[in-house]
């Protein structure tokens, strides 16, 4: 990241925050609160040109949750695609599609979403627009942060 641009917690967090487990039933129940806290590369609120180190604690781990998955592919999970790409499967919960590896992936894209935005004026935006065979039709960006699918859709 170049040096200079204005950096905080609090604009790495609503990314995070969106991502986060335990949110609906529709998502594991694990409540990791992902709070991310910036460890170098930002000084008095700017960042400095050097590598920027972000933490996110893993509070609420829970290795008995994982005991089914050595025999079973979890839904909804990239273990399956994972294993045929690597030839290899760790079955103890910190694979490749982890929220221990999406968690920080989210935070440093919320970072590179700040400079693109100063940057270039770039605005990025996402939804759900289908599930399996059912199409989502589009209403409204307004209705994306209001529901647990993120559909543009209040129904």
């Amino acid at each position: 990241m170049p040096p200079g641009m204005a950096l905080s917690e609090a604009d790495i967090q609503g990314d995070l925050d969106r991502r986060r487990p335990g949110t609906s039933r529709h998502v594991t129940q694990r409540n990791e609160p992902d709070a991310v806290q910036i460890l170098s590369g930002v000084y008095e609120g700017k960042t400095t040109g050097t590598p920027i180190a972000l933490l996110i604690q893993n509070t609420d781990q829970r290795s008995k949750d994982y005991g089914q998955i050595a025999q079973q592919f979890r839904p909804g999970h990239a273990d399956f695609t994972y294993w045929k790409k690597y030839g290899i499967r760790d079955p103890r919960g910190g694979g490749r599609s982890s929220a221990r590896l999406t968690a920080p992936m989210v935070a440093a894209g919320a970072v590179a979403k700040k400079w693109l935005a100063e940057k270039y004026g770039m605005v990025f935006r996402g939804c759900m627009t289908q599930i399996g065979e059912i199409a989502i039709p589009f209403e409204s960006w307004d209705h994306v942060p209001n529901n647990p699918f993120f559909a543009p859709s209040p129904t």
